[in-house]
C-alpha cells in the first residue's frame, strides 16, 4: 500500500491539475522510490538514475528515468523499480530483477566502476544489462570488465561524443525495432566505440553517417563516410544474457519522438526477457509529463 506522504503528494498533484494549478516541474516527490515486489511472477526491472548533471534540459537522469518506469508499466507483468543519485540506498534492490538499467554519468565519476564485483554476479546469473547515453562511458580499466557485458563501451582515447542530426533510414528487423519507424533527430550522439575482438552476439540497432567534420578523434578521423553504431544489442556467451547500449539520451525532449522512446523501451524488455509485440512495446506519454521530476539546475 503506498506510504501516506506518496497518497498525499497523488492527491495535490491531481488537485492542483484540476483546478488548473501548473505542477511544479522540479517535484520529484511523488515518484516511488525503491519500492519492491515479492511477487515472484512479475519481471522486475531496475532502472538507476544519476545525479543532478549538466544544464537544464540535458542529462535529466531522474525524470528520463521516471519516464521510462511509467512506460514499462504500460506492459503487464512488468515491474519497474527505479532508485536515485547513481545507486540504490539499498543493495538488495537488485535481487530478483531481470534486467538492471543505469542511465548516469560516465568515465571517472561512474557509479558502476565501484561496484563491479557486486554486479558481475547478476551479470552471471544472465540479468539484462542496460547503459544509456553517458553510462556507456567508461575509464580502461572499468571498460576492460564491462565490455564483456556489453560487447563495447565508449573510450575516450577512440571514441567521440558530438551533436550532430542523425538520420536513422533503416533499421535492422529484431524484437528491439518493433514498431520503430526510422527517424531523424539530434542528440549527442557517440561513435566509434571500443568493441570486443570477437564481435559474435553484437548487433547494430542503429547506425547512421555523421558529418565527418564531428569526428573528433584520430581513430574517428581514419574513417571518413563511415556509417556509425549508436546503439546496440548484445546477447552474452555463456549465461544467456542480453546487453543494450545507447548512446542518445543527452537532450530530455527527445523523449517525446514516439520512435526513440519506443526503442528504448522495447530494447529494455528484450534485456529482461520480455516478448515484445509486433507493434512494439506501448510507450505512451501524458500531456506535460515530459516537464515533469525534472532536476533543479543553474540556468
Amino acid at each position: 500500500m503506498p506510504s501516506i506522504p506518496r497518497i498525499l503528494a497523488l492527491v495535490s498533484i491531481a488537485l492542483s491539475a484540476a483546478c488548473g494549478v501548473d505542477v511544479d516541474p522540479y517535484d520529484q516527490s511523488h515518484v516511488p522510490l525503491e519500492v519492491d515486489t515479492t511477487d515472484p511472477s512479475l519481471t522486475k526491472i531496475v532502472l538507476v538514475a544519476g545525479q543532478a548533471s549538466h544544464g537544464p534540459g540535458e542529462h535529466e537522469f531522474y525524470a528520463g528515468c521516471a519516464l521510462l518506469m511509467n512506460m514499462l508499466k504500460q506492459t503487464p507483468g512488468v515491474f519497474p523499480v527505479m532508485a536515485r543519485d547513481g545507486w540504490p540506498k539499498n543493495e538488495k534492490i537488485f535481487d530478483g530483477a531481470k534486467s538492471l538499467v543505469f542511465y548516469m554519468d560516465g568515465r571517472g565519476g561512474h557509479p558502476v566502476a565501484k561496484h563491479l564485483d557486486l554486479l558481475q554476479k547478476y551479470i552471471d546469473q544472465g540479468v539484462g544489462w542496460v547503459n544509456l547515453h553517458y553510462a556507456v562511458d567508461y575509464t580502461k580499466e572499468a571498460g576492460a570488465h564491462v565490455i564483456d557485458w556489453m560487447g563495447g563501451y565508449y573510450d575516450a582515447e577512440i571514441s567521440i561524443n558530438p551533436h550532430w542530426i542523425a538520420d536513422y533510414a533503416t533499421l535492422p528487423i529484431h524484437p528491439i525495432t518493433r514498431g520503430v519507424k526510422p527517424f531523424v533527430i539530434k542528440d549527442e550522439w557517440y561513435f566509434n566505440m571500443r568493441w570486443r575482438a570477437d564481435q559474435t552476439g553484437v548487433t547494430p540497432i542503429l547506425s547512421a553517417i555523421p558529418p565527418d567534420g564531428v569526428r573528433g578523434t584520430p581513430d574517428a578521423k581514419s574513417h571518413p563516410g563511415r556509417s556509425e553504431v549508436t546503439a546496440w544489442a548484445y546477447d552474452r556467451p555463456g549465461n544467456g544474457g542480453r546487453s543494450f547500449g545507447f548512446t542518445g539520451g543527452h537532450t530530455h525532449t527527445n523523449w517525446a519522438n514516439q520512435d526513440f522512446r519506443r526503442l528504448v523501451v522495447n530494447a529494455i524488455l528484450w534485456t529482461a526477457k520480455v516478448e515484445i509485440p509486433e507493434g512494439g512495446a506501448k510507450c505512451d506519454l501524458t500531456d506535460g509529463e515530459i516537464n515533469t521530476n525534472l532536476d533543479k539546475k543553474k540556468k
